[in-house]
């Protein structure tokens, strides 16, 4: 489910003073719940996608498009640190305030393309560089009231020269038809897992 733009950007998360030039694109609940001390578990299962990942139906036939894509046109390619575009760093990392920084040491994404940034009790962000793009994944662990929470993604992006904004609006539907509702199918699966895993390993 999209949850509104304005309701991420009015809650205090950290996200906001680093990206300030960024556009926020998305912003997910996750289908992931559970109590205060389960950010932890959501940051393991989001690690666990890229090598969970069922490659065989549309999902996957679309990221071997954009890889052999990406291949032909160079879009990946290894050029070096870019510039973020419109400013002179190469990475959000330079400008993490002093207590973010360091923080997320030992924080993983698994196979999938991502240096992550920093890390709270509640949210990480990672971001990811290329020819087309510079972005970054934030997730959230938001309170629902009672001692419930649920998980939330959001995904902020800056395109990189004339490629970028055409980029981006071509993969537009294909990200709300086939990429999305499989990444939801797919934390979906391996929530209920992990949950179910711990169910019975209670004594």
């Amino acid at each position: 489910m999209r949850i509104p733009n304005a309701v991420h950007e009015s809650a205090p998360w950290r996200i906001g003073e680093i990206v300030p030039d960024f556009t926020l694109e998305d912003v997910w609940a996750l289908p992931a719940r559970g109590g205060a001390g389960d950010f932890s578990a959501l940051l393991e299962t989001f690690a666990s996608l890229g090598a969970s990942a069922d490659h065989s139906g549309p999902a996957g036939a679309l990221m071997r498009v954009r890889m052999r894509l990406g291949s032909w046109l160079g879009w990946d390619e290894d050029t070096g640190a870019l510039p973020i575009p419109g400013a002179r760093e190469t990475s959000l990392a330079a400008r993490l305030p002093q207590d973010l920084r360091g923080s997320a040491a030992g924080t993983e994404f698994g196979s999938l393309p991502f240096v992550p940034l920093y890390r709270t009790g509640t949210e990480a962000a990672a971001e990811l560089s290329n020819k087309t793009v510079h972005a970054v994944v934030h997730l959230a662990w938001a309170g629902q009231g009672d001692g419930r929470y649920q998980g939330q993604m959001a995904i902020y992006v800056k395109p990189r020269g004339r490629l970028g904004p055409t980029y981006m609006a071509f993969i537009k539907p294909f990200r709300y038809t086939i990429v999305y509702p499989s990444l939801m199918r797919q934390i979906a699966r391996a929530w209920r897992a992990r949950t179910a895993q711990r169910t019975t390993s209670r004594p």
